[in-house]
């Protein structure tokens, strides 16, 4: 596992982060319902040549949960830009999965950071946006929210092994499942569906164009939640370098094949 070991205050709201390795900084940002631990495959061979920063989105994994709290996609990229920033980085490199791929984006296009390289798997960035079942979870979200632990935790398994084209380890689902159980953490998982809102993705949509930036996409082609088409689309519409299609991958290719994640980052 990932060692989140120190804390950020995001207004007033505790954010866990960590690092390792030494040497050109790297950013990587996990989507939903992920955490950093989405990274601990990876982050080791990166942190090998260059300073590998990690975190916990608003919310999620070690990070505060509480009822109220504003976690929408303009608060995530808000808070990715005041860690760039805490964090004194000069144009660092920067990897957004899914809703990461977002915040990233946004920080981008509305909050004007710089990076050097920007690398996006399977990101969350165009519309229409959702796969069926998030839509579904997301207009019933107060139902459920109240089910039965057994039913939520069943429920939370078959979604992300949804997510997976191969068979996910028992290991990796009870480390993605726990910030999500118990009093805490089952309602700040529906918390985070219900105020996912297409107006954001289309905020930064209406902006996109060419980037200042090294830009390469990463896309499982299995993914049935962020088709392979809507990654060719976002490539077309920010000018991508590349485009990596990662076969027997589906939307968490850092489940799937965190090896050509790896590769892909150290090739560039």
């Amino acid at each position: 596992m990932l060692a989140l070991n120190q804390t950020f205050d995001f207004n007033g709201q505790k954010v866990a982060w960590g690092k390792m390795g030494q040497g050109y900084p790297l950013v990587l940002v996990h989507g939903l319902p992920w955490s950093a631990q989405a990274w601990r495959n990876i982050a080791p061979w990166l942190a090998r040549e260059r300073t590998v920063y990690f975190y916990d989105m608003i919310g999620c994994g070690q990070s505060e949960k509480f009822e109220g709290q504003d976690v929408s996609e303009a608060s995530q990229n808000e808070l990715l830009t005041q860690l760039v920033n805490y964090w004194a980085l000069d144009r660092p490199d920067i990897v957004g999965h899914d809703f990461g791929g977002l915040a990233t984006l946004r920080s981008i296009f509305i909050n004007k950071l710089q990076y050097r390289k920007v690398f996006l798997i399977d990101a969350v960035a165009v519309l229409p946006s959702g796969s069926p079942f998030f839509l579904h979870m997301a207009k019933h979200a107060e139902t459920f929210a109240t089910l039965p632990a057994y039913a939520h935790e069943a429920l939370f398994r078959a979604y992300i092994q949804n997510a997976a084209q191969k068979l996910l380890s028992a290991e990796a689902i009870e480390l993605y499942l726990q910030p999500w159980v118990g009093d805490i953490g089952q309602p700040a998982y529906y918390r985070q569906i219900v105020q996912a809102n297409n107006d954001n993705i289309a905020q930064a949509q209406a902006l996109y164009g060419p980037i200042n930036s090294e830009v390469h996409l990463i896309w499982g082609e299995q993914d049935t939640f962020i088709p392979l088409d809507q990654g060719r689309q976002l490539a077309g519409l920010i000018s991508a370098d590349s485009f990596t299609v990662v076969p027997d991958a589906a939307h968490i290719v850092q489940e799937d094949a965190p090896q050509a994640i790896v590769s892909v980052l150290l090739s560039h």
